[in-house]
């Protein structure tokens, strides 16, 4: 919503987000647990060292990043929502996406295309 006054006019802030794996109420055949985990800083998803994932728990959370990386208006359901689930019905996979620090970007660092004022 409203820039940081501390901002050059080709900055911008993105939080940083931990998606961690909040309850398995099924049988997850992916052998995930409460407490799995993986990042997203900036445009980069990453996990904890040597740790695994499901691609279709992965793959559900995706979508919503972005948008969760940005401060929205404060009634926007990206502002209160935070849970996602995996699409295997049978697992009951529910992930939280957690914000964490704000990070500032230049954007002639993540576009190839210059900016101009």
């Amino acid at each position: 919503m409203e820039k940081s006054k501390d901002l050059r006019d080709d900055q911008f802030e993105l939080y940083d987000l931990c998606v961690v794996v909040e309850t398995i109420s099924g049988h997850c055949t992916c052998n995930m647990a409460a407490g799995d985990c993986f990042y997203m800083k900036g445009g980069k998803i990453s996990l904890p060292d040597g740790a695994d994932f499901c691609l279709y728990a992965l793959q559900s959370a995706i979508p919503l990043l972005p948008a969760k990386q940005r401060r929205n208006h404060p009634a926007d359901w990206m502002e209160t929502d935070a849970r996602v689930t995996c699409p295997d019905p049978a697992c009951g996979l529910v992930m939280r996406i957690d914000r964490q620090q704000l990070r500032v970007l230049d954007h002639d660092e993540v576009s190839p295309v210059p900016w101009k004022e």
